[in-house]
């Protein structure tokens, strides 16, 4: 029987013990080493000779400037970010069924500076500074600087949390474009694992559209997360994933881990996904979560599929169209099968709720049906949930 990993939210609490760092150098692509009469050297057998050892010099000095040159990227990326990246700490209230009263506990994490209309904030998870007082929640810059934020908004849907932040000489970083992230991408997590400010882990984005991820306690309802094996750690939770051009592509907010450290699978918020809520958390201090107007079979299986003339089951079939509702005005109708939003697969009823809620409220999506044995391409305007009642 395979063994159930366990996932993490990202954060750490303040106490830790300094862990044992181990450096390591990722292999990049090298020109081939011409020293075809170099023979070949086992660990148990090395290389003492002083004529091979010279040979040897010879051949990295040759090959070693191909990696360095590459790896300036890394270490420019490093540096443009370092300077953006903060530590947070926070007094976290939880109330005590036993005694009735709140105590407070101590949490960590990271965070990230950004400009938005000439003002400063700090992106980072929710669940760093969950309903901590502003007054209780310290911000480490970069330079030293020990801040507190003036306002703290956050949404527990999709574990966004903006910091708005008031001082001089602030540095923010750019934001790029997560959409535009692939499988097999480069890079760069950033962030306080136990507590170890301004650490730089590299790595590749190693999957897409992750969702139905169990976290706990700290339930996020609607997931569209990036994977990666950049290490992340506790206490990275809220620290930015970068791309070579140093330009934030997501949120590390949680990892899979059976021991709760990096195992080489975390998960990052896409940037696209976070500003779209942190926008509306800056301008209107709520969200607003969109609605397409259908209710869906969650047991939708291998018979009706068959019945709507699928060979397989695949996306959710449509059992309701709301009266006056988006998914109405684009002729949605009853037994239409949505197989994909957007282009992306729909897995199941659960998976499209999870998506559309992600969608900013006024956005076009194009929504691919199986109708009467054939595909067809509908495009609808997502709706203000809150306008219909449900």
């Amino acid at each position: 029987m395979s063994k159930r990993r366990k996932l993490w939210l990202a954060r750490d609490s303040v106490t830790c013990a300094l862990v044992p760092l181990l450096l390591s150098i990722a292999t990049l692509n090298v020109s081939p080493v011409r020293a075809a009469n170099i023979k070949a050297v086992s660990a148990q057998h090395p290389v003492t000779s002083p004529e091979a050892r010279a040979q040897l010099q010879r051949v990295l000095e040759q090959n070693a400037p191909v990696l360095e040159a590459q790896a300036t990227v890394l270490k420019t990326v490093s540096k443009l970010i370092g300077a953006t990246v903060v530590h947070i700490e926070a007094d976290v209230p939880q109330q005590t069924l036993q005694h009735n009263h709140d105590r407070h506990v101590e949490t960590a994490g990271s965070g990230v500076v950004v400009q938005r209309k000439g003002r400063f904030y700090v992106l980072t998870n929710r669940h760093v500074f969950r309903n901590a007082p502003v007054g209780d929640i310290r911000i480490h810059l970069a330079d030293g600087r020990l801040l507190h934020p003036v306002r703290a908004l956050g949404d527990e849907e999709t574990d966004v949390g903006v910091l708005a932040i008031d001082s001089a000489d602030l540095i923010a970083s750019p934001v790029g474009d997560s959409d535009r992230m692939e499988i097999g991408d480069f890079v760069l997590a950033a962030g306080s694992p136990f507590n170890l400010s301004h650490s730089i882990t590299f790595g590749i984005i190693s999957a897409r559209g992750r969702h139905n991820l169990e976290l706990g306690d700290d339930a996020v309802r609607f997931q569209d997360f990036l994977q990666t094996d950049a290490a992340i750690n506790p206490g990275n939770s809220g620290g930015p994933l970068c791309n070579l051009r140093g330009e934030i592509i997501g949120i590390n907010t949680a990892i899979a881990s059976s021991s709760g450290g990096n195992e080489g699978v975390g998960f990052s918020i896409p940037i696209n996904l976070f500003m779209g809520v942190a926008r509306q958390l800056i301008d209107s201090g709520k969200v607003t979560r969109a609605f397409l107007g259908v209710s869906l079979d969650a047991k939708f299986g291998p018979a009706m599929a068959a019945e709507l003339g699928l060979t397989r089951v695949t996306g959710t079939r449509v059992m309701t169209v709301t009266r006056g509702g988006p998914a109405e005005a684009a002729d949605i109708r009853r037994d239409d099968v949505i197989m994909k939003l957007n282009g992306t697969e729909i897995d199941d009823d659960a998976h499209l709720v999870n998506l559309v809620g992600l969608i900013e409220v006024g956005k076009k999506v194009s929504l691919e049906i199986f109708r009467d044995s054939k595909t067809i391409v509908i495009q609808a305007e997502v709706a203000d949930r809150s306008k219909f009642a449900l």
